[in-house]
């Protein structure tokens, strides 16, 4: 445990980035090898609008950096936070802080996100992605990215995260959204046992259904706990899904970057909840 300790409570930036573009890079290979969709589409168009979005959340987060820090550290000298209140060991520091920063940081601004107007008119961008990949991962308008750094900061506040907690989350929250976005034919068998805990492609994709209510459901990004206990898990064939946003079905408004930028600050139609036998 004290290797883990002292390579994430110092992990070089040269490590992230190459955690960022080795993921990317790993389950673009493999998604093409044995991909779900086969759809044919200009898929390097595709990946340099994801990997434009990719780029921006790159930088909010590395210019909101000192504000991570400075709050980790405080809870650290002020003992604040639930590892340093019930004074954890380092094993479990590891899963209860994985798990906090993980439902607060990812699901639960997720789950927000799609239910305050507001918030929601930067979270579409993720939505209007028409052919779901691994690129699709961060695929957030910058304006998101700012959002889900504040619920971050938020996780790390009531977790008292060291540092080096928080880099594992970073690493283990950027491998888990590249993976749950790949176009990958996952095995049923092997996604029933893993979904108990985690998020697969074939839970997580159904999120990406351009129709709610699929819309609405498999929030997860690491834990497919909280959608469990929260009633928002759902279980669909995914050869049947339509990924989009049935708002945003135009190339228009899909594709083009401009177009996305501005997204927020435009006037959409409402993105209403379909029927059963309506939506897929």
């Amino acid at each position: 445990m004290s290797e883990i300790i002292n390579y994430f409570g110092d992990m070089p930036t040269l490590h992230r980035t190459l955690l960022l573009v080795g993921g990317l890079s790993f389950f673009f290979i493999l998604e093409n090898t044995f991909p779900l969709f086969t759809t044919k589409y200009n898929k390097w168009k595709h990946s340099g609008i994801n990997i434009f979005f990719t780029l921006t959340t790159v930088l909010v987060n590395f210019l909101l950096a000192f504000l991570l820090i400075m709050i980790s550290d405080w809870t650290s000298e002020a003992q604040f936070g639930i590892v340093h209140w019930f004074e954890l060991n380092p094993w479990l520091t590891l899963i209860i802080g994985v798990m906090i920063m993980d439902f607060i940081g990812a699901w639960l601004i997720h789950f927000i996100e799609h239910k305050v107007k507001f918030l929601w008119q930067f979270h579409l961008v993720h939505h209007t992605d028409k052919n779901v990949d691994t690129t699709t991962a961060n695929r957030h308008h910058p304006g998101e990215s700012v959002f889900r750094f504040a619920f971050t900061i938020l996780a790390i506040f009531i977790v008292g995260a060291p540092i080096w907690l928080i880099f594992v989350y970073q690493s283990m929250s950027l491998v888990a959204t590249q993976f749950g976005h790949s176009n990958l034919k996952f095995p049923d068998t092997i996604h029933k046992v893993i979904s108990l805990l985690f998020v697969t492609p074939t839970m997580h994709r159904v999120h990406h259904h351009y129709r709610m209510p699929y819309s609405d459901k498999n929030y997860g990004n690491i834990f497919s706990i909280w959608d469990r206990i929260f009633g928002t898990f759902v279980e669909v064939d995914n050869e049947k899904l339509i990924y989009g946003l049935d708002t945003h079905m135009e190339d228009q408004k899909a594709n083009n970057i401009w177009a996305l930028l501005i997204a927020p600050f435009k006037k959409h139609k409402s993105h209403i909840t379909y029927t059963k036998e309506e939506v897929l």
